[in-house]
């Protein structure tokens, strides 16, 4: 697929390393603006969670895939699909993702979420999976072996790498919030990637259950994009995400799965979806407005 790109001049931050670039980016923000949403659909299926009638079809998961899309998409802007709830289910689950992938029209952002990263020459070819082989716009990426092993998703200039940084889950006080030197280690994986790879081709993940970290974090990245996942069933707080998250280039995209996906188990799952949908997207076009 041929990327439309738009020429988008960033904010004008002296103290910013890419404040005198004008950046190509992809059509995502226009894309936003357009639509007036932000909203990412998590498209974590589980065969165990589809409703029961949709087992009468060949390949339910990918059955309920094809529904939940076609019903959510005029209310957000991409879709993430988590690999490990395909890799699961071996060949036939690598094979359902490549279909659904395929399923997702050019007008939205794919993500892949796979947390890939290794030595150049492994990433290279999970590179090739996922920007080749397949079409996503995006991957995710484990920072924590250094920066060097997410170069070669970066020689793709028409792609993204979504780097973790701050996650939702507990256990991100491990690690990510652990002081190293005087800075939280989160806060130097944003500070040492953003001066390796700019706004056109990297974001962060800050998950929404840290709402209360998006003004700090909007000190140390300005421009980037971040992908904000648990809104809805972990509870994060969509608007504190808004008010505080956005840039001048809107700047976050926020996943919601479960809340979404699975709004019904009844035959009437993607009319459900496409409403659970059509709320949270209300919200953020009163801030995106």
């Amino acid at each position: 697929m041929q990327k439309t790109f738009i020429l988008h001049e960033l904010y004008n931050n002296r103290d910013s390393p890419h404040s005198h670039i004008h950046y190509p980016t992809l059509d995502l923000t226009a894309r936003i603006r357009q639509s007036q949403t932000c909203l990412c659909v998590g498209l974590d299926t589980d065969i165990n969670k589809i409703p029961p009638h949709l087992l009468r079809y060949e390949n339910p998961v990918l059955e309920f895939n094809r529904q939940i899309i076609e019903a959510t998409l005029p209310h957000c802007v991409a879709y993430k699909i988590n690999t490990a709830f395909y890799e699961s289910m071996g060949s036939r689950g690598w094979q359902i993702l490549e279909e659904t992938e395929k399923l997702i029209p050019a007008t939205h952002f794919k993500i892949a979420d796979a947390k890939r990263a290794d030595i150049g020459n492994t990433t290279t070819q999970y590179a090739k999976a996922f920007f080749e082989h397949m079409n996503f716009d995006a991957i995710t990426a484990s920072p924590y072996m250094g920066l060097d092993c997410i170069q070669p998703f970066l020689a793709y200039k028409d792609k993204y790498t979504i780097l973790l940084a701050l996650t939702s889950n507990l256990g991100s006080v491990d690690f990510e919030q652990g002081d190293f030197g005087g800075r939280l280690l989160y806060e130097e994986v944003m500070l040492k990637a953003a001066a390796k790879a700019g706004p056109e081709q990297l974001m962060f993940v800050v998950g929404a259950t840290k709402a209360e970290t998006f003004s700090h974090i909007r000190t140390i990245v300005p421009h980037h994009f971040l992908l904000v996942p648990g809104v809805g069933a972990q509870g994060g707080d969509l608007d504190m995400v808004m008010q505080h998250g956005m840039n001048k280039n809107i700047g976050l995209l926020i996943n919601s799965s479960r809340e979404i996906i699975y709004a019904s188990n009844g035959e009437d799952f993607a009319q459900k979806s496409a409403e659970a949908a059509e709320r949270v997207s209300g919200k953020m076009k009163k801030a995106i407005h």
